[in-house]
């Protein structure tokens, strides 16, 4: 005899149900990261949760749910550029001498300083309240300045504050003072970069660079 009760479905209709519910969550999840990204790359470089949740389309709740805090949204980001420029950050260099792959590297980081460019100042803005991206700062001018020394032989390393130098040139923050503080073009701050490397160069080979 019919109930007149409509049944919900089967084991299959609950498993879909689940799988729904989880599909909606890494929906939001990823709108919540693309949604803090884009904000920053247009300008907004202390995006709030409520302007996160306002851009993303979803509720201030839903951010919380997926984020504990602000730094943990952070680590999701650096984890995104990390993995969009790792492969030109750690791509080998090719047998050749030592101010040819400077110069490889100073195209290279043209590339990256202004890939991340937005989210390096959004971070330098929160980074002395935020233990997360204070660690993270430190590790990466750890890794630039190594990426610089793997590149030069031992006699040139030998000038240390001319190595220093370079280092200093090569930096993210000489290129943030380039593009972000004097106002040059990509074009004009890689023109720059390129000069002050070959004039080191130059100082470091002893006027045969």
């Amino acid at each position: 005899m019919a109930t007149g009760v409509k049944k919900s479905g089967g084991p299959q209709a609950a498993t879909d149900r689940v799988d729904g519910r989880r599909e909606r969550s890494r929906s939001s999840h990823r709108r919540i990261v693309e949604a803090m990204m884009e904000l920053i790359v247009g300008g907004d470089l202390m995006p709030s949760a409520a302007r996160v949740a306002e851009e993303a389309g979803i509720g201030l709740r839903t951010v919380f749910r997926h984020f504990d805090d602000m730094d943990s949204l952070y680590a999701e980001i650096t984890a995104t550029i990390t993995e969009q420029v790792m492969p030109t950050v750690a791509a080998p260099y090719p047998e050749q001498p030592w101010q040819d792959n400077l110069r490889e590297l100073v195209r290279r980081r043209v590339r990256v300083f202004e890939t991340t460019l937005p989210f390096r100042l959004a971070a330098n803005i929160k980074r002395y309240q935020s233990p997360f991206l204070m660690g993270q700062y430190s590790k990466v001018v750890m890794l630039e300045r190594e990426l610089i020394l793997r590149l030069l032989p031992s006699d040139i390393l030998a000038d240390r504050i001319s190595v220093e130098a370079l280092c200093a040139a090569l930096s993210f923050q000489n290129w943030r003072v380039l593009r972000h503080d004097q106002g040059l073009s990509v074009e004009d701050s890689a023109t720059v970069m390129a000069h002050i490397t070959e004039a080191l160069m130059e100082t470091l080979a002893g006027g045969k660079a």
